[in-house]
């Protein structure tokens, strides 16, 4: 089973593709933090997302696609950008027929570092043990998608897939 894991936002979005094959550990197959250009209007920048969303599950034949849930910032234009992306990725998974997950960043959190008041460096220091991945430099938003991706995993009852 193939899946593409999102950190939504419309400047740095985190996208990671994992795979799990039975009895396996889960395999990063491609990773990457998508950064909009700043000198776009926010409409550009957020179409930008969904065709690379809709780029990436072609090329990749996800099954499911997995979103980090929208939660509340103190910036509400911020908040009300980021929510239009994600409307925009959850549109791309729906019009290629590939169903959506969601977590909380709780969830996300106990999943992987086992701890819902985890902080990023828990969480980050985490992964190594729960997917194989290399040493090249990561942006949090890549490595926080590829955390999304594996709540899904932990939480996907096996029968299903």
């Amino acid at each position: 089973m193939r899946i593409i894991a999102i950190d939504p936002g419309y400047g740095r979005i985190g996208i990671a593709v994992l795979e799990k094959k039975e009895s396996l550990k889960e395999k990063i197959i491609f990773s990457e933090c998508l950064t909009t250009d700043i000198k776009k209007d926010i409409n550009n920048r957020i179409f930008e997302v969904g065709k690379r969303v809709d780029f990436l599950i072609k090329k990749h034949k996800v099954n499911y696609l997995i979103i980090e849930g929208l939660f509340f910032s103190k910036n509400t234009k911020t908040a009300l950008f980021v929510a239009e992306a994600r409307g925009v990725i959850i549109f791309q998974a729906i019009n290629n027929n590939i169903p959506v997950h969601e977590y909380t960043p709780n969830q996300i959190k106990v999943a992987v570092a086992g701890n819902g008041s985890a902080n990023k460096k828990d969480i980050f220091s985490m992964l190594p043990y729960l997917v194989e991945i290399d040493d090249r430099k990561r942006i949090d938003d890549e490595l926080d998608a590829i955390a999304i991706g594996l709540t899904f995993f932990a939480s996907f009852k096996k029968n299903e897939y």
